[in-house]
């Protein structure tokens, strides 16, 4: 699909008049006109936010194979640039800090969280708890720093695998839920999606067969990583806490192929639903894809 197609798509679904979307990408009037006109063309980032709108507007996301190829060739370039990320992380306190805050406030905050990011940062770092906040929203805060920490400290010498998926599990919702750290044996739905989970009896076996691909370092690595991330959250293993661990799981394999973590914001969070969904539903994968490769250049970020 041409920009100059998905503008229009844009313009017929939303009802905006060319100002007000000129006003919504940052542009204005006579370059989104010309660009409508097909008179010029967009640079990459007005094309993202192109993009982004359309996929807000629409639920679907275009992804141009140039565009794939442009985001590897950055990815390659950072990877290269700084190789050993982990070490990188580790050496670094104010680094590791820098991560355990965005990587844990983000995570959180995607699954409801409340705690605002200086919120997030006290209850890390201090050691007082927050008097008006809820116990467990700030359990749901020292467990991740507790699981996040576990990754880096045993990426090298555990293998990710289903038995790596249940102890980070049971440190995620330690104190928050009984079951934590065990598969759920009960049917659960995910809030706001038609998505079928698997069925409870299935999930330890569907488990089993999906764990191997978890250390798996394919050529097309970030495609394969997309599938994997759906997979596992379609499997939906357990009672509660299956988005953070999902997105901490990500991230060891991301960090096992020597990635920068992916830092999914939340504010992307309708975003990162819609792709996840459709890969879930239609098999579409190359959404989901593009988004979690744009989420590693964003953790390079914050390593430049």
């Amino acid at each position: 699909m041409t920009i100059k197609e998905q503008l229009l798509t844009i313009q017929r679904e939303t009802q905006l008049s060319q100002e007000k979307m000129a006003q919504e990408l940052g542009v204005s009037f006579p370059t989104l006109n010309s660009w409508i006109k097909g008179r010029s063309e967009p640079r990459f980032l007005a094309q993202k936010k192109i993009r982004e709108l359309y996929a807000r507007v629409t639920g679907e996301a275009v992804v141009s194979p140039k565009e794939k190829a442009l985001k590897l060739q950055q990815l390659e370039a950072r990877s290269k640039a700084h190789p050993h990320v982990l070490k990188i992380i580790l050496k670094r306190p104010d680094l590791a800090d820098e991560f355990m805050l965005h990587l844990t406030y983000h995570s959180n905050r995607i699954e409801g969280n409340t705690l605002t990011m200086d919120e997030t940062a006290s209850v890390l770092f201090n050691v007082h708890p927050l008097a008006d906040k809820t116990f467990v929203e700030q359990l749901e805060v020292k467990n991740h720093q507790v699981a996040l920490n576990f990754v880096w400290k045993h990426l090298k010498d555990l293998p990710l695998n289903e038995n790596w998926v249940l102890k980070i599990h049971g440190m995620l919702m330690n104190g928050i839920r009984e079951d934590a750290g065990w598969y759920r044996n009960h049917a659960v739905r995910i809030v706001g999606s038609y998505v079928p989970t698997a069925n409870p009896l299935k999930v330890p076996e569907l488990m089993r067969k999906l764990a191997p691909a978890f250390e798996a370092h394919p050529k097309d690595f970030f495609r394969h990583l997309a599938i994997v991330h759906a997979s596992f959250e379609k499997i939906h293993p357990f009672s509660d806490g299956n988005g953070r661990g999902g997105r901490l799981l990500l991230n060891a394999m991301l960090l096992s192929a020597d990635f920068a973590p992916a830092l999914i914001r939340e504010e992307k969070r309708r975003l990162y639903y819609t792709y996840l969904k459709k890969a879930q539903l239609d098999e579409e994968y190359g959404p989901l894809e593009d988004f979690l490769m744009d989420a590693v250049l964003e953790g390079y970020g914050l390593l430049e």
